[in-house]
């Protein structure tokens, strides 16, 4: 249906909170978005209650960061679940931080997949639909953020939703716009002046280095830097001096 767009040199700046790393509420007064964790990979009620008040006392965007059923692998592991069992289970996550944004007067306005569930969704068109199904049952109005360049984005449009498209400045590339698995050395970023500049590239250029040194195109509506990173605030403050440098706003992208 729609694939979502940012004004010119505009950007949000998400992070995935609520996952327990003890910085939730610093972190929401320097992104735009929060994507925050409904009880399956991390987080609890408690902790979605907390997370949510402090991205209301914030100003920001509040999305549902859904993952499989797998708290011990922090949600990435890569579980066989059936494209049902992933629209229930998304379905579900949705709902819950659905009524706990009720309780708190704002609401959900966009979702993230977590972790192995993301990465698949990214490449399997049965896992893209299925959770394109999840969105569209819990409320067809959000909108669905997803890896820019990959195939999740013409699945989620078939679908008849609002697609964002998202970059990763703490996280390395392979040539065909995926992930770095987490667990190959180098793949999470971790110096703050790093991120940064890859931030301004991906902002000014539309252009990312790869964990082998090529060079891909990618467009990005909102960028992430993942809150359990080491030095995440940190981080996250080196990317928001540059980008202001360069004179690129922050905003996020579901309120755009």
């Amino acid at each position: 249906m729609i694939c979502f767009t940012m004004p010119d040199r505009t950007v949000d700046l998400n992070a995935d909170m609520g996952e327990g790393c003890g910085n939730d509420a610093t972190l929401a007064g320097l992104v735009t978005s929060a994507n925050v964790a409904c009880g399956f990979h991390a987080g609890d009620p408690m902790t979605m209650r907390a997370t949510v008040d402090a991205a209301v006392r914030a100003g920001i965007a509040v999305g549902a960061h859904p993952g499989y059923p797998d708290p011990r692998g922090f949600g990435r592991r890569d579980l066989a679940a059936s494209p049902a069992e992933i629209t229930a289970d998304v379905l579900y996550q949705i709902g819950a931080l659905q009524a706990v944004c009720h309780a708190a007067g704002t609401r959900v306005r966009y979702v993230k997949a977590h972790g192995a569930l993301y990465n698949r969704a990214a490449k399997d068109v049965a896992a893209a639909k299925a959770i394109a199904e999840a969105v569209r049952l819990a409320d067809a109005s959000l909108v669905l953020l997803c890896l820019a360049g990959s195939l999740m984005i013409d699945v989620a449009r078939d679908a008849g939703l609002v697609v964002a498209r998202e970059a990763f400045a703490d996280r390395a590339y392979t040539a065909d716009g995926s992930l770095v698995s987490r667990t190959v050395a180098g793949s999470v970023l971790t110096d703050p002046a790093i991120v940064a500049s890859r931030a301004v590239r991906m902002m000014t250029t539309g252009e990312v280095e790869t964990h082998d040194g090529a060079t891909i195109r990618l467009h990005a509506d909102s960028l992430c830097v993942h809150g359990d990173t080491p030095g995440a605030l940190e981080i996250v403050r080196a990317v928001r001096r540059a980008l202001g440098e360069r004179g690129i706003t922050l905003r996020p992208f579901a309120n755009a």
